[in-house]
């Protein structure tokens, strides 16, 4: 049974607003959890993007798992300061990114670093680079199966691609990439079949390219919301990523999937400026702030409270009439996309036995570690 306070903070006292905790105990539950969805460990390679972190990165180490996928260098390069075995950079390295990373490759030679591409002049670019150190790139073809943000369009010209790509000598191709973001219908059959829609024409791909002679293709495939669906697959890899923390906004869509919130951000009532509304230490700078002003923010311990407005430093919620809030009052919130809003903070504060243990530094929310 879970505790109704297991949020609580004992001494809070201490602790300073507005401020990103963390629930160790949590992460670890939500790694179990994820790997407990999945018939084979070695088929789960987690997104970094959500913590950032190397104290969690380890802990999923430490449980079995061995590959990891990134967005950016900085994450890429914390993965490699952790030792992870097989990392994919998702994303298609060009320009001064493309010679930051070769410079990774060559300084983590432990790991096997990875990379997408999804036209042929970038192909071309990341061979030609890989050449002169002398070594070859594991890539990924980036497909673009609905969601047209990056990749490459399915059918001929993909086919065209992955036969472009073999003759490059300085790349090696791994795989396939489906990054299906944009499937997040809450129900769960109407996401399964949008899915399976999506998901066959990149089967349909792979058993091209086999009959032409090649290796089969890896399929790396779909994020958080699609996990469940593509972790009955046998032989794909699965990238959720927001598991390990948990938000609202994902607890609120997919309700089937039983993680756990493990991140919060803790702010403080500074002001009341009239008798109905209160003034939090949450503004922009705080909490991830793309979403619409009402769904930024659930506050556990004050779920009536309604957000009205916001700035850097600030933010205001109605509180209604006759309310019983004062400065200094402690309020507990779980972000809608905590994501993002695990960027905006350069450390958290580690939540044991609902006492501060420590801290845990998001060391690649920077854009440079040391590469």
């Amino acid at each position: 049974m879970v505790s109704e306070d297991w949020y609580t903070i004992n001494d809070i006292e201490k602790l300073d607003t507005p401020v990103l905790v963390v629930y160790p105990a949590r992460v670890k539950k939500n790694i179990d959890t994820a790997i407990g969805m999945i018939d084979n460990v070695a088929r789960l390679r987690p997104h970094v993007k959500t913590h950032k972190c190397a104290e969690v990165t380890r802990l999923m180490l430490q449980a079995g798992i061995t590959k990891f996928k990134c967005a950016t260098i900085a994450e890429a390069e914390m993965l490699g300061m952790c030792k992870a075995p097989d990392v994919l950079l998702a994303y298609q390295p060009i320009g001064p990114k493309l010679d930051r990373f070769i410079r990774l490759i060559s300084l983590y030679p432990n790991t096997k670093f990875s990379c997408l591409v999804d036209n042929l002049p970038a192909s071309v670019g990341i061979s030609e680079a890989a050449i002169k150190k002398e070594i070859k790139v594991p890539v990924y073809i980036d497909l673009n199966v609905g969601q047209n943000r990056t990749g490459i369009k399915l059918g001929d010209v993909a086919l065209a691609l992955y036969v472009n790509c073999q003759a490059l000598s300085g790349i090696e191709i791994v795989g396939l990439h489906a990054y299906d973001g944009h499937i997040h219908q809450p129900d769960l059959a109407e996401r399964t079949e949008e899915c399976d829609k999506c998901f066959e024409k990149v089967v349909k791909l792979q058993s091209e390219i086999v009959a032409m002679g090649y290796p089969k293709p890896v399929i790396v495939a779909g994020g958080l919301p699609t996990f469940p669906i593509h972790a009955k697959r046998k032989e794909i890899e699965c990238s959720p990523g927001t598991f390990v923390y948990w938000d609202k906004g994902y607890q609120t869509s997919f309700a089937e999937q039983n993680f756990l919130p493990a991140a919060l951000v803790v702010t403080r009532v500074i002001s009341l400026p009239n008798e109905t509304t209160l003034c939090l230490d949450l503004g922009h700078k705080s909490i991830a702030a793309e979403r619409e002003l009402k769904t930024r923010v659930y506050f556990i311990n004050a779920t009536k409270l309604e957000a009205v407005g916001q700035s850097e430093e600030h933010l205001v919620v109605e509180a209604g009439k006759d309310h019983k809030y004062k400065t200094g009052d402690v309020i507990y919130g779980m972000p809608y996309h905590v994501c993002p809003t695990v960027a905006l903070y350069e450390r958290a504060i580690t939540i044991e036995d609902n006492k501060m243990s420590g801290e845990w530094k998001n060391i690649a929310r920077d854009r440079k570690i040391t590469i």
